[in-house]
Formats: C-alpha cells, sequence, structure tokens
C-alpha cells in the first residue's frame, strides 16, 4: 500500500516539475533567439588574454553571438569612459567585468547598473547546489546587482629566492631585520589602490609600530609603476615585493625567474579577494539579451573551469575542477581570512584603513 501511495505522489508531482522544466527552457529559447536578433554583446574588461584567447572564442562558438571586447587599462579608467560617454547620452556597454572597488564605489551608487539575480535563468547557474556558498554570491545589500564568481587566498608577498630565502621570512616582524633594510619595494602606501590596502592590512594585523618601522625605517623603494616593480623583483634589485600582481609575476616564472609568493606567516592572517573580477550588468544595455546569455554562460561551469585553468583562480562553484591550482590560493573551511570582498570593507572601512595608514606613516 505505501508503495501505491509514493507513486501516486510521484505521478502527481511529476506535471509540476515538468512545467517547471519547461519554463525554464522556454525563457533560454526566447532569450537566445532575442539574443542572436541582437547579434552581439559589449564587454567591458581589463587587458585580459583568458578572455580574448579562450573565454569569447568558446562562447562565440557556442552560440554564434559576437563579443564586443573593450579592454582597458585600469577599472578607473573604465569607469571614468562609460561616465563621459554617458554624459553625453551614449550607452554602449552591456556588461562589466571590474575590480570590486571600482563596482562597489562607482557602478553601484551611482546606479550604472541593474540587477543581475533576475536574469540568472540556467539551472547549474541558480542551483545552490552548486555553490560553495549554497547559493549565487552577491556582495551588495540587495544581493542581487554584484556577483562574485572568483573567491582566492593572497599570499602577502612576492620574494626572489635567489637572493632571500623562504625560511628567512617566517613571519612578518622577520621584514624588519636589518638584513632587508632597503631590500623592500611596494606601491605607494600614502596613495589608494594595493599599496594602501597593504600597508592597511599590516596596521590592523601588528599595529601602528610595525607599520612605521616597515614603512619607514626599513626603507622600501616606492613606486607605482607595476613593471618597475617586477622588473625590481625579477633582477633582485629589490629582491622582496610588498605589491607585486600575480598575473605580472607568472610570466617572469614562466621565463625561469625564481620568484616564489609567501602564503603563510605566523603572526598575519592571509587576505581573500576576488581576483580577477566581479561581475556586474550595465542599465540600459543596448544588447539586454545577449547579456543575459553572455553572463549565464559566464556564471557556469564551463566558463569558469576556463577561466580557472587559464588564470590559475578558484572559483565559488563546486564543480570546478581545481586539481591543478596551487592550493594554497584555495580558501580552506574554518580558516579566518582577512575577507577584503565585504561590501562594508570596499564601501568604506578601505578608505578609512588608508586614511589611517597615511595618518600613522606621517608621524
Amino acid at each position: 500500500m505505501k508503495n501505491v501511495v509514493l507513486a501516486l505522489i510521484a505521478l502527481l508531482m511529476a506535471p509540476a516539475a515538468f512545467a517547471q522544466s519547461a519554463d525554464w527552457q522556454k525563457t533560454w529559447d526566447e532569450t537566445l533567439a532575442a539574443a542572436k536578433k541582437e547579434g552581439k554583446v559589449v564587454v567591458l574588461g581589463s587587458p585580459d588574454p583568458v578572455m580574448r584567447n579562450e573565454i569569447i572564442p568558446a562562447f562565440q562558438k557556442r552560440y554564434g553571438i559576437t563579443v564586443e571586447y573593450l579592454a582597458t587599462g585600469n577599472s578607473g579608467q573604465a569607469s571614468g569612459r562609460i561616465k563621459t560617454e554617458r554624459a553625453s547620452g551614449i550607452y554602449s556597454v552591456d556588461v562589466f567585468l571590474s575590480g570590486l572597488g571600482t563596482t562597489v564605489n562607482i557602478y553601484y551608487p551611482e546606479k550604472m547598473i541593474d540587477p543581475i539575480k533576475p536574469l540568472l535563468i540556467l539551472p547549474e547557474v541558480t542551483d545552490g547546489t552548486k555553490w560553495k556558498r549554497g547559493k549565487p554570491w552577491f556582495i551588495d545589500p540587495q544581493a542581487e546587482y554584484i556577483l562574485m564568481l572568483f573567491a582566492n587566498v593572497d599570499s602577502q608577498f612576492y620574494i626572489n629566492t635567489d637572493y632571500v630565502k623562504a625560511e628567512e621570512i617566517r613571519s612578518a616582524k622577520d621584514l624588519l631585520s636589518p638584513r632587508f633594510t632597503e631590500k623592500m619595494s611596494t606601491e605607494d602606501p600614502n596613495s589608494s589602490g594595493t599599496g594602501a590596502n597593504t600597508a592597511g592590512h599590516f596596521l590592523r594585523e601588528l599595529g601602528p609600530e610595525f607599520a612605521r618601522k616597515l614603512y619607514i625605517d626599513q626603507k622600501p623603494a616606492i613606486s607605482r609603476d607595476r613593471r618597475q616593480l617586477t622588473d625590481w623583483l625579477a633582477r633582485g634589485t629589490y629582491p622582496i615585493c610588498l605589491t607585486c600582481r600575480t598575473d605580472d609575476i607568472r610570466q617572469l616564472i614562466k621565463e625561469g625567474f625564481k620568484i616564489t609568493e609567501v602564503f603563510e606567516l605566523t603572526d598575519v592572517k592571509n587576505r581573500m579577494n576576488s581576483s580577477p573580477f566581479i561581475l556586474s550588468y550595465a542599465n540600459r544595455a543596448p544588447h539586454p539579451k545577449a547579456a543575459t546569455v553572455f553572463m549565464n554562460w559566464l556564471a557556469g561551469k564551463e566558463a569558469l573551469e576556463i577561466y580557472s585553468r587559464g588564470y590559475e583562480s578558484p572559483t565559488l562553484r563546486t564543480d570546478v575542477d581545481e586539481s591543478l591550482l596551487d592550493p594554497n590560493t584555495i580558501p580552506r573551511p574554518g580558516v579566518a581570512y582577512v575577507d577584503n570582498t565585504e561590501f562594508n570593507w570596499i564601501a568604506k572601512e578601505r578608505v578609512e584603513a588608508a586614511d589611517n595608514v597615511r595618518a600613522v606613516l606621517k608621524r
């Protein structure tokens, strides 16, 4: 009798389940047909070889929709371009692939983006079991505008092991050794950006006295030129780089330079970031249906697996193969990280931290 009842329940539920499946499929088919009529999607991002050489060709092959990719040197330049265009009534971009700072502090408060959440259609994107945090992760207060696709553990800094051995630096306080005076480089800790963020991290973790000793007494070389910092590290001119970028360093490693990321320090927590980008959807998008198809695909397994492998960055999906990634970059359950992806940190606390750094270093 019990089996009969269960069978009847299954039969009654089947039409509803089928209808739900058919609903998403119908919506997707209609969206895809309209997207193909629009013909293209315009995406604004950074000069990213993985995007250009792998993601865009794969998307265009799968859907027959052209991607017009607008690459800018940094998110600040990108946002300036968008503001200028919009002041003239021009809305040329559909999708932003930007840094957290630009997205949270410019695109979001200036109402330059629309919600993404209602546009997520594919079951592999909406299914919470496919995401490490139980659902697609939006960092904005409404949880629908700013979609985070990646979560990485930051290294603390880089060293050239031809000049500095990893065992010489077990803690951040080891950086204060006289041996490392005038041997470090950093972006300007008194300006906004990576230099201030890193200095703020050390200040929060180890206090103002440590920050003064590191940034004043140790006399690090300061540059706002990423290439110069990378060159100094490679040549051993300054064999410790506090703010070099992972994508700049990878090429050096491929060329045979003995550059190592230092992840573990006994006295400083690791930071977590959202590199390489945050996804947002431009309002008044000129190609809304093509943008919807692109965003659904970009948040899915195929695209994020390509990106994860090419950029060597862990994603927030549960079904992406991470076996080839450096395990140090993958957030571990139960470990307390300094989460630099939190909305309040980006919108408010990061600026306060930078102000604190400037105040400390002026003393």
